[in-house]
């Protein structure tokens, strides 16, 4: 069985600072929890960034800017760079870290879908921050704008770098929208997918609904690469088992903020060690960041321009 790579989303768009003080929102503090995780055993670091006065979510270069040297200087690491930002984002927005860094990975998603986090904003009676409360509210009438014509363009401006993507599905038709897109010969394969469940307005987060994703991937795909990403409270239960379907996992502070049921989790290393820890006495053998690059076929973090001047 092929090695299984650990992925860690450190702090994405959906989660606010009321939440869990263990969510890490200053350049400082995504530096560090990323280079935590990388220690612990991840081998790939999906990236987003936040304002760093207020917490919320930012596509600004110069936010990304502020860790992303540090983290190139202190770990091998794959530094995966997100295109999704937040659903309130233009795409012009989402894209420009990607366009001016031009990582090893990118992830892509593959499809529109009502993105909403609504519900969260009525467990927390006081906030940190002005902009959290409305944010969530406001998801009631988000549609998160993925259309193909994103996609195809998406992938015109990174493809030619070099970039691979982290091709994320939050629902079935989303596989069916990579194959299209395969066709037109948008995408090089084999691909990685990432499949996005338990997100209110995707797929919900089953054992049932996985098998199901990763048997219509078979029928349509040939030969690839799949990760599992779990929201919430399946998140670890959900990663076992994909291992166990030969697949990848991810764990992170962007998916779930607890390590156990009503737990909250201390950091990102901690949810690293966990799922390393279930893996290993499962009999999965984790891969290294080089090994991770093999595995997806990556260009290498010294063909990037992470690091270097603007």
């Amino acid at each position: 069985m092929k090695k299984t790579i650990i992925s860690c989303a450190v702090t994405g768009s959906l989660h606010t600072p009321t939440m869990s003080d263990a969510l890490p929102v200053t350049p400082e503090q995504i530096g560090t929890s990323a280079l935590e995780a990388a220690k612990a055993g991840a081998s790939i670091l999906h990236l987003h960034a936040r304002n760093p006065q207020n917490g919320a979510p930012s596509g600004a270069v110069e936010h990304y800017e502020a860790y992303l040297t540090t983290l190139a200087e202190g770990t091998d690491a794959v530094l995966n760079i997100t295109t999704g930002g937040s659903p309130t984002m233009t795409v012009e927005e989402r894209l420009q870290a990607a366009l001016r860094f031009r990582p090893e990975m990118c992830s892509l998603n593959m499809g529109s879908l009502n993105f909403a986090l609504h519900k969260l904003a009525d467990r927390y009676p006081s906030w940190k921050e002005d902009w959290e409360e409305p944010y969530l509210r406001g998801s009631e009438s988000n549609i998160f704008r993925n259309t193909f014509t994103d996609i195809r363009e998406i992938s015109a401006l990174l493809r030619p770098h070099g970039t691979r993507f982290e091709h994320e599905c939050y629902d079935v038709g989303h596989i069916y929208n990579l194959k299209h897109c395969l066709d037109d010969g948008h995408f090089d394969g084999p691909v990685f997918l990432q499949f996005v469940m338990g997100v209110m307005g995707g797929i919900g987060a089953d054992i049932e609904n996985l098998v199901f994703l990763k048997k219509t991937a078979d029928k349509l795909l040939g030969d690839y690469e799949f990760s599992v990403v779990a929201a919430g409270a399946q998140q670890m239960k959900l990663a076992a088992v994909a291992a166990q379907l030969g697949g990848h996992v991810r764990v992170g502070l962007e998916d779930s903020l607890y390590i156990s049921r009503g737990k909250l989790a201390r950091s990102n290393a901690q949810q690293v060690e966990k799922i390393r820890e279930i893996l290993t006495l499962q009999g999965n053998e984790i891969a290294s960041p080089d090994e991770a690059r093999e595995i997806l076929d990556l260009k290498g973090a010294a063909n990037t321009k992470i690091g270097a001047p603007s």
